[in-house]
C-alpha cells in the first residue's frame, strides 16, 4: 500500500510541467499577491500612505487597497486557469470521484470565502485594522466557529477544487503553494494584528484611569 502511494505521488509529481511559462507566471502571481498586500498594509500602518492618497480618509484608503487586492486576485485566478490548460491531465485523477471532490472542494471553499466576507465586511476583510478601522468584537459565528482562517483556507480549497475537477496534478501543486504562502502571510499578519488590538485596549485602559 505504501509503495503504491509513493509510486502514485512520484507519477503525479512527474506530470507537473514546471518549465511551462504560463505555469511559472501563475505561481509567481500566487507568491506575489500575499507578499504585496502585507507590504502595502504595513506601509499604510507606518506611513498612512494610502490614507493620504485617499484624501486623508482611512476608509477610502482601505477601499482602494481592497479594490487592488480583489483585482489582483481575479488576475491571479485567470493566470491559474490559463496555466492549467497547458498541463497534463493525469490518468490517476481520471476517476469521476475526483471530479466530484473538485466540485465539492470548490463550492465549500467559496462558502468559506463569501461567508467570511459577509461577516467581516470590506474593511474587516481587507486589512482595515492597518488603517485604524478596528472591529469592536471578534467574530466567532460561522464560518469562524469551524475555521480560524476561512478566507485563506477557502481560497486554497477553490484552487484545489479546480485542479481536481480538471484532473491536473499541476493544480494540486499550485494549491500547495497557495497554502504555504498563506501560512507564511499568517505568520506576519496574526501577531501584528494582535499588536494593533492590544494597543487599542491599552489606550482604552489609559483613558479609563484618567477619567477616574
Amino acid at each position: 500500500m505504501a509503495d503504491r502511494l509513493v509510486s502514485n505521488f512520484k507519477q503525479l509529481a512527474s506530470e507537473v510541467n514546471l518549465q511551462d511559462r504560463d505555469f511559472q507566471i501563475a505561481i509567481a502571481s500566487i507568491i506575489f499577491n500575499p507578499t504585496f498586500w502585507n507590504i502595502a498594509a504595513r506601509t499604510e500602518y507606518n506611513t498612512h500612505l494610502l490614507t493620504k492618497l485617499a484624501f486623508n480618509k482611512p476608509k477610502f484608503g482601505c477601499y482602494l487597497l481592497a479594490l487592488t487586492i480583489f483585482s489582483l486576485g481575479l488576475f491571479r485566478d485567470y493566470l491559474y486557469e490559463k496555466a492549467l490548460k497547458n498541463q497534463v491531465s493525469s490518468v490517476l485523477l481520471a476517476d469521476p470521484v475526483f471530479r466530484y471532490l473538485g466540485i465539492a472542494s470548490f463550492l465549500f471553499g467559496n462558502v468559506l470565502v463569501l461567508s467570511s466576507m459577509w461577516k467581516l465586511g470590506i474593511t474587516g476583510t481587507y486589512l482595515g485594522d492597518y488603517f485604524g478601522i478596528l472591529m469592536e468584537d471578534r467574530v466567532t459565528s460561522f464560518p469562524f466557529n469551524i475555521d480560524n482562517n476561512p478566507m485563506y483556507n477557502g481560497s486554497t480549497l477553490c484552487f484545489l477544487g479546480t485542479g481536481l475537477y480538471y484532473g491536473k496534478p499541476a493544480g494540486i501543486f499550485a494549491s500547495l503553494v497557495v497554502y504555504l504562502m498563506y501560512q507564511v502571510a499568517l505568520k506576519f499578519e496574526e501577531p501584528f494584528t494582535a499588536k494593533i488590538y492590544a494597543k487599542r485596549e491599552a489606550e482604552r485602559e489609559q483613558k479609563k484611569k484618567k477619567s477616574l
